[in-house]
């Protein structure tokens, strides 16, 4: 049964804050901001999300978690709008991210499907992923936990932008080898981003996380556009992901959330959401069990971002980040135990 557990999310909140910004350094709590266990929780979200106990309980112990991000991800984790780091903290996670201009030869400016391969198999990346594993700063505006539990981040979330969801080609093409795969390095504007080419990437990017046991890789798809042109191969594509991609993968410390799907249906506007609704597409865990629901979309478009910020802006809406968020910690959570338990 779905309830309301706005407690359960966030509950215990203690506010810090940081500026947007390339530097890696602590934040300073702002002036009006209470720092202290008492501080005052803010606005009750306006969603209902499902209990987080049994296996979407919180870790027990704080885990670092570090996020790659752009744009997207700045406003998703923000307190004013997606309030993910706000779900983060209320759930033990002290997180860190990267931003624009993080990073080894500023590595942090590409976050594209082509340019995962710098990031986890290219020529730098042994230098990439120390930066990675040892980052504690905050690069954008959000809420997370006073005390840094120490050691390297135990969790890797990534996710690229929305021009990501443009995969050209055909769905059923060949995948080559990642020798041949002509996507390596390259950004979402290359004539090289197709379907096929964007599978090759991820497959590569297996080799690695079965080197890394001790690490839990958190891939969210990347977000819909609000045109509808390759609309059809993005949804094959993150079907794919979710359902394919870790068939044969028996390390058990990857996980897919598919951030993409999740926006693809709304409560009637983008300033709504349908968080909760047995209608619509999501990918949730209720009842004991996860839900990937893609079939959810009866109007013309099923395929396409159903909560841009306005006009010719497909940032996701609050609406829709709020609902991502709800759905996204217990699964996080569920990954998290799992792993931690094959381990």
């Amino acid at each position: 049964m779905i309830k309301t557990l706005v407690s359960s999310l966030f509950a215990g909140l203690v506010l810090v804050t940081a500026a947007c910004g390339g530097g890696g350094g602590e934040p300073t709590p702002q002036d009006d901001v209470s720092t202290g266990t008492d501080a005052a929780l803010p606005d009750a979200p306006p969603f209902e999300t499902v209990p987080l106990e049994g296996e979407a309980a919180p870790p027990e112990e704080t885990v670092r978690l570090l996020f790659i991000h752009h744009s997207t991800g700045e406003n998703w984790l923000n307190d004013e709008n997606g309030q993910l780091g706000l779900a983060l903290r209320a759930n033990n996670y002290f997180v860190s991210d990267t931003n624009y201009g993080w990073g080894p030869n500023a590595i942090g400016d590409t976050t594209d499907i082509g340019h995962w391969w710098l990031w986890f198999r290219g020529p730098d990346s042994s230098a990439i992923l120390d930066a990675v594993y040892g980052e504690s700063g905050q690069n954008c505006s959000y809420s997370r936990l006073d005390d840094d539990p120490g050691g390297e981040n135990e969790v890797i979330v990534f996710k690229s932008c929305f021009p990501n969801s443009a995969l050209q080609g055909d769905t059923d093409d060949p995948v080559p080898d990642i020798d041949d795969n002509p996507l390596k390095e390259q950004d979402s504007s290359s004539e090289f981003h197709t379907a096929a080419n964007a599978k090759g990437i991820y497959i590569d990017l297996l080799e690695y996380f079965a080197t890394r046991p001790e690490k839990l890789f958190i891939v969210i798809t990347a977000p819909p556009l609000s045109d509808g042109t390759f609309a059809w191969n993005a949804r094959v594509f993150n079907d794919w992901l979710v359902n394919d991609w870790l068939k044969d993968y028996t390390v058990g410390n990857v996980f897919v959330f598919d951030f993409y799907n999740v926006l693809t249906t709304n409560g009637g506007s983008p300033e709504v959401n349908d968080l909760g609704k047995a209608t619509g597409n999501h990918h949730r865990f209720v009842d004991g069990q996860v839900e990937h629901i893609t079939d959810g979309d009866d109007d013309d478009d099923p395929n396409v971002l159903e909560y841009p910020s306005g006009d010719g802006d497909d940032h996701p809406s609050q609406a829709g980040n709020l609902k991502a968020t709800s759905e996204f910690v217990p699964l996080l959570n569920r990954a998290y135990n799992q792993w931690k338990a094959g381990r």
